[in-house]
Formats: structure tokens, sequence, C-alpha cells
């Protein structure tokens, strides 16, 4: 199965983004744009609001002020088109969140037959080669339990793709895996990036930001502090903030 991704100029713009829990402002005044097809990797130390900011890009959290445009769509919680947005834009979370009674086939299916009103035979077959894609094509009648942790996740990362998003986001995705999983959810997400799907994803992994990414941002108490391609980031960044960073995480 060959997934195509539309080319689009700017798929994602936002603008002056603030988002505040309480008293507490976790983003303060976020602007960035991401082109379609583009691979962008957010860094960060914990609590800087990089989940946060996924979050918001698809209406899991609802903004304090600013805007934020998914196809030129304004992401709004109590907007009638957030049900789209939705539909355009796939998470992936820390933990895989399925469904522990439905084996594999079933969690990627239920979506596509429930929101999409996907036939069955369809929504089956769709979920056969999205299995394949993600090497688990002999998994389709496993359960959750008797998956590991990177098997999990893959086939999370293959329930969103079933929803056929033009994004996906990536929140830590192999941060609750053991260290010898975590190349395998990887290799999924570096051939998505092949096919061309627009992705943000948040990691600690660093040789992935280096060897994936078309642009690497490093957010800092919930603004962008910095951002420019791998090289730059990583070879010379010019920011006191991301020197720190960095040097913390290769220590």
């Amino acid at each position: 199965m060959e997934l195509a991704y539309a080319p689009e100029k700017s798929i994602i713009d936002v603008h002056g983004l603030i988002k505040e829990f309480g008293k507490a402002r976790v983003l303060n005044g976020i602007d960035t744009s991401v082109s379609a097809g583009e691979v962008v990797v957010l860094i960060g130390a914990s609590g800087s609001g990089k989940s946060t900011f996924l979050r918001c890009l698809n209406g899991l959290e609802s903004i304090t002020s600013g805007e934020i445009l998914i196809s030129s769509v304004p992401v709004e919680k109590k907007s009638k088109n957030l049900l789209d947005i939705r539909r355009q834009v796939g998470m992936v979370f820390q933990q895989f969140n399925l469904f522990p009674h439905l084996t594999a086939l079933q969690n990627i299916i239920e979506a596509p037959i429930h929101v999409l009103h996907q036939k069955k035979e369809e929504a089956v077959q769709i979920a056969t080669d999205l299995l394949t894609k993600v090497g688990l094509s002999d998994k389709r009648d496993y359960y959750p339990s008797s998956l590991s942790g990177g098997q999990c996740q893959r086939v999370a990362i293959a329930r969103a793709l079933a929803m056929h998003p033009k994004i996906m986001l990536f929140d830590e995705p192999t941060s609750a895996l053991d260290p010898e999983l975590v190349g395998e959810v990887l290799t999924v997400m570096k051939q998505l990036a092949e096919d061309g799907m627009t992705m943000i994803v948040v990691t600690h992994e660093m040789s992935f930001a280096r060897e994936v990414s078309d642009r690497v941002i490093f957010i800092d108490g919930g603004r962008i502090v910095e951002e420019g391609t791998p090289f730059e980031i990583f070879a010379g960044p010019q920011e006191k903030r991301t020197k720190a960073f960095l040097r913390r995480i290769s220590n």
C-alpha cells in the first residue's frame, strides 16, 4: 500500500500562541509554520511546553490566545470543524492507548468504521496493508498484552494512519520503550518521513533529529528560543540556552 500525501504550501500556521493553566503560562507566544511534507523535531527539557504545543495543534487543549490554522482552518475547541481537523491530524502518544480487548487489527479498524463510516471489508484491507507497512503483518490477531511495547507503538502508528491524516504528531513515542525496542519504532517513523508525511515530533532521540528532520526547534520556557536545520542547531547553536541544553543531554 502506497501512502500519497498531497502537496500543500503551508499546512500549519501558528500565530502568537499562548496557553495558560490557571496562573501558569506554559506556552508564551509561539509563532511558527510547517510546510507540507516537512519533518520538524521539537527539543527541549521536560516541562518546556513541547507536549502542550502538540496537544494544542489538534485541539486536545484549548488555547488561551493566539491562532492555530490547519490547512487555513482555525483550530478552536468549540468549532464545528474540530472533528474534521482531528481527522487530518493523527497523534501518537508516549503510551500506546490501545484497546486491550481488541486485537491489533480490530484496534486499527475501529475508528475508520465508526468515524469515517468505511465498510468493514475496506477497513480491514487498509489495516492489513498498514500492518505490513509497520512490519506486523503476522500480528494482526494478537492482543496488546501479547505484544511488546515496540510492537504496540507500531500498531498505534498504524491506527493513526488508518484515518488518512495529512499530518502526524508524535509525542515522545519511544520514551516508554525499553532501549532495544526504540529502533523498530524509529524505523517506521523514518519510512513515513521518506514517504512525504508532514510530521512534528517531540523526542529526546537526537540521532533521529539529526538524520530525519528538516528543521529542529528548541523550546524553553514556553518560547521558541532557536530553530534551524539539524546541522545549524547541533553543530553551531547560537543561543546560550540551546548550547546549555545540548551540553546537558550529551553528558
